[in-house]
């Protein structure tokens, strides 16, 4: 449908004009009908529509989000796929295996997946309250039957486009991977993995406006206060760093049995090499003429020393602090400007001072 709308091409571009079009399908006759109904600025609702901070969060921050969210994760995780194969750790044999997993993906990403639920249970400006239940204004009904299955739909797209990643994730594990323990980044060669976080940053902002949003019309017109919340905001957090880095933790079970092997093999080879140089340099087996100053062998000691190190210290995940943090913080971003209906800005500047510095 996109397609033919000329909203978006093979490449995912026209961002920009797919933002403005799906926002504004959602939100603009939300406001013109709110506005025919003379529920824009009060009328005799609770919420009118110029108020409710939710619904404009949702529309024109959140929405606009999921999609532009869409375009990064295109641009950035396939290159990520490349390095499986450009760095060697998919083997020959496994390489019809990981091609099968990528079209695979592909096929599942192309389905369609579609659902409604509608809950309107509030004095608002898209619902009014009477004895045989809520009745829905014009607005209410274009907001049931239309902007919020729209939203429903890119929100529930975007879990099942993690479905998909976590699951071609979870097939490429099952591949037996090229680890060589030793390698520099502590993982035995995929720790380029972790930088899926910077991929999925948007999609993590995206959540915590949805739930700014939510609270936002809480503090405003409930008296609640942003602290209630903390329970709720807690949840989103955990929630978003386990679904966008979960599936990482699916390589662990062969990252652990490589540094298995690695302390190993690499122990035995030490134990070789300083047995030798003990006997050598210590025992006194050395020639004469051999100098101990500037010897090769005390160089191959260290170098052999920090080569076990690694393998010691070799992580079990593709998970770092940094991209925990990152992701954390992307999701507590849009909430953080809630803090001003707790404090005034000038002491909120002065706590976050206090606590950077």
């Amino acid at each position: 449908l996109l397609r033919r709308a000329h909203l978006s091409d093979d490449a995912m571009l026209m961002i920009r004009r797919r933002i403005v079009v799906i926002a504004l399908f959602a939100w603009l006759p939300l406001l013109l009908l709110s506005g025919l109904e003379g529920r824009l600025l009060g009328g005799n609702v609770a919420v009118p529509f110029l108020f409710d901070v939710e619904v404009h969060i949702r529309y024109l921050v959140t929405l606009p989000l999921l999609i532009a969210a869409e375009l990064v994760v295109h641009r950035r995780l396939r290159p990520l796929l490349q390095l499986f194969l450009e760095r060697n750790v998919i083997p020959g044999s496994g390489i019809p295996r990981f091609e099968a997993a990528v079209a695979s993906a592909f096929r599942l990403r192309n389905l369609v997946v579609w659902r409604q639920y509608l809950a309107l249970d509030a004095a608002t400006w898209y619902a009014t309250p009477s004895t045989d239940g809520s009745v829905l204004s014009w607005a209410g009904m274009w907001f049931g039957y239309v902007s919020l299955p729209l939203f429903q739909f890119l929100l529930i797209r975007w879990y099942f486009r993690l479905f998909i990643w976590a699951r071609f994730l979870w097939q490429v594990s099952r591949i037996e991977l090229s680890l060589v323990p030793t390698h520099p980044d502590r993982l035995g060669g995929p720790g380029f993995l972790a930088n899926t976080a910077y991929a999925f940053a948007v999609l993590a902002v995206a959540h915590g406006a949805m739930l700014a949003g939510l609270i936002a019309n809480r503090i405003f017109f409930l008296g609640a206060s942003l602290t209630d919340f903390k329970v709720e905001i807690a949840v989103v957090v955990v929630f978003v760093v386990a679904a966008l880095l979960g599936p990482l933790l699916a390589f662990t079970f062969q990252l652990a049995q490589a540094k298995r092997t690695g302390l190993r093999e690499y122990g035995t080879l030490a134990e070789r090499y300083v047995r030798e140089f003990d006997a050598k340099w210590v025992r006194g087996n050395a020639s004469v003429d051999e100098p101990l100053v500037g010897s090769p062998d005390i160089q191959s000691l260290a170098d052999l020393g920090n080569s076990y190190e690694v393998v010691r210290t070799m992580r079990l995940a593709p998970i770092t602090r940094d991209a925990v943090l990152r992701l954390g913080a992307a999701a507590l971003a849009p909430i953080v400007p809630l803090l001003l209906t707790m404090m005034p800005l000038e002491e909120l500047v002065k706590t976050l001072f206090g606590i950077l510095f």
